[in-house]
């Protein structure tokens, strides 16, 4: 996995390791990142993203704790062997819900209507970044 596929936002309201946590999780799930794929170490991803390593090695540990994580002896972190390769688009569907209520909830309160909203949501889904 290269390491500069994190995007670390230090200024978000979401904590960082819960960042990387979220973003792995899609990765896998999407089969991006294939069962038994390394990941980069803790000091990698710490000195790339200039982050404290002890929040990449929280990170790592909620994950190998879900299962999603496998540490390999000698080798680091990689992707559970035993983790399913590509999730239903149901089940990544899931993963993103909690991001679409919010998301809809704020355009409520901007009293956006739905057309530009989605309109622009398809904007940003088809930019490269």
């Amino acid at each position: 996995m290269d390491v500069s596929l994190l995007l670390i936002r230090p200024a978000a309201p979401e904590p960082i390791y819960r960042q990387i946590v979220g973003q792995l999780r899609r990765m896998i799930a999407s089969g991006q990142l294939p069962p038994g794929e390394p990941l980069p170490s803790v000091r990698e991803v710490a000195g790339v993203h200039a982050i404290n390593p002890m929040t990449v090695s929280r990170a790592y540990s909620l994950l190998e704790a879900e299962g999603v994580l496998e540490r390999l002896r000698g080798k680091g972190m990689a992707v559970a062997a035993t983790h399913r390769r590509v999730q239903s688009e149901d089940k990544r569907m899931q993963l993103i819900e909690p991001h679409l209520r919010e998301l809809a909830r704020q355009a409520r309160e901007l009293e956006l209507s739905p057309e530009p909203v989605l309109r622009r949501l398809g904007d940003l889904l088809e930019d490269e970044e």
